[in-house]
This record gives C-alpha cells, sequence and structure tokens, in this order.
C-alpha cells in the first residue's frame, strides 16, 4: 500500500465552487470576487497535472508502506490569490469598462466556521526519494488555469448556474 497527501489542487475541470474557479467564473460577468474574513488564510497550491505526474511517480518508484506528501511550493494567502486572478483576467480580457481593476470587486464575507489558517506540505521526502518536483510554477499554472476558464464558460456556467440556486451535494 502507498499513500499520498497533498496540498489544494487547482486547473481546468475543477468544480466553480472552489476559489480559483469561483473567482474566474465571477469576474467575467462583473461581480463581486469573495474572500472569507481578512483573506489571510494561507494554503500551498499545486497544478493538477502535477499533482498527476506525482501519483505516477509514487506507483512507479514508491516504497510500499511509505506516505508521501506532494505540495506545489507555493504558499499564497486567499487574498494574493484572488489578487493574483484579478490581475490576470484584467490582463488577458482587459479591464472593467470602467477602466477599474478587478481588484475594486474584492468583497470581503464572514469567514466559515472552523475556516482552517493553513494547509501546508512538506514535499522534501517525495522530492528527494523519488526525484519528484513539480513542473508548473504557481503563475504558469495560474495563467493557463484562467485563460481555459476565460475559453470555457459553456462547460462552467451551467454549473455555476445551479449552484447559485442550490446548494449541490447537500442531503436533502
Amino acid at each position: 500500500m502507498l499513500v499520498t497527501n497533498c496540498s489544494n489542487n487547482y486547473g481546468p475541470y475543477q468544480f466553480p465552487e472552489k476559489l480559483i474557479p469561483v473567482v474566474d467564473s465571477q469576474m467575467p460577468a462583473r461581480r463581486t470576487d469573495p474572500v472569507y474574513g481578512k483573506g489571510d488564510n494561507i494554503r500551498d497550491w499545486l497544478y493538477v497535472t502535477d499533482h498527476a505526474a506525482a501519483l505516477v511517480a509514487v506507483v512507479e518508484r514508491g516504497t510500499p508502506g511509505e506516505t508521501y506528501n506532494i505540495g506545489g511550493k507555493a504558499e499564497r494567502t486567499n487574498l494574493e490569490v484572488v489578487e493574483t486572478l484579478c490581475d490576470l483576467v484584467d490582463e488577458i480580457a482587459g479591464p472593467l469598462d470602467s477602466g477599474a481593476s478587478r481588484r475594486s470587486l474584492i468583497t470581503f464575507v464572514a469567514d466559515r466556521p472552523g475556516h482552517d489558517q493553513r494547509y501546508a506540505i512538506d514535499q522534501t521526502k517525495i522530492q528527494r526519494d523519488l526525484g519528484w518536483e513539480p513542473k508548473h510554477t504557481f503563475d504558469t499554472g495560474l495563467r493557463s488555469t484562467v485563460q481555459w476558464y476565460l475559453d470555457n464558460q459553456p462547460w462552467w456556467q451551467p454549473l455555476s448556474d445551479k449552484q447559485a440556486t442550490e446548494r449541490l451535494g447537500l442531503k436533502k
């Protein structure tokens, strides 16, 4: 048996309720971008194809009975992530009609109860023992993700619309 633990994944096809897709899907419509609390919660971010490559490395070269942590080496506060997303959409799609940056759409909302302050992964072992490291930096992975969401609105829009009217995944 092999066990892996990973940091927050992001990339194309991520369900629109998660931080990066929800911000990406709000910005073209010029809706507000919600940030919990002060936005100071810290997450380590891992591009989805890097996670898949790490899983292959673990299956092919891992030692049975071992646990491997898979991280992106990309710790950011939630506010830093949202600000970077705003800047990327401004750069790729252009600023708002008013000429303002999408950063002006950031709003702060009450933090969720029990919201963890920090998620982090020490990936030293997988790097040392299996020679795996992420190929994407946070900036390159995020740019690719933003471009995908801008180019694929027909995929995510129905999911986002449905989520706006009913919370998916809850038992009724």
